[in-house]
């Protein structure tokens, strides 16, 4: 992928949910030093997780979107950009 099309799709929106989550990882470290319950940290982890897997699905939605926007626009088939994002979603989980 060339670095232009990289700019777009990692616009300011997925750039904030990874600070969200950078900020989420600093208050559930800070709950372990607080030794809080098990609980409270699992469910803190639970939600981290979801929001890493929602950053992880905008950021292979506009990768479609772009990729097979350009291939139609240039005419050209656009399988090979459709299974390069299966994989993508495949090796996220």
């Amino acid at each position: 992928m060339e670095r232009s099309r990289e700019a777009t799709i990692y616009d300011e929106k997925v750039k904030n949910r990874l600070k969200r989550i950078e900020g989420q990882a600093r208050g559930i470290l800070r709950m372990m030093e607080e030794a809080r319950s098990c609980g409270e940290v699992v469910h803190q982890l639970s939600a981290m997780r979801a929001a890493v897997d929602r950053a992880i699905a905008y950021v292979i939605a506009n990768y479609m979107e772009q990729c097979i926007r350009e291939q139609v626009i240039k005419g050209e088939d656009t399988e090979q950009k459709i299974q390069e994002a299966i994989q993508l979603l495949t090796k996220s989980r």
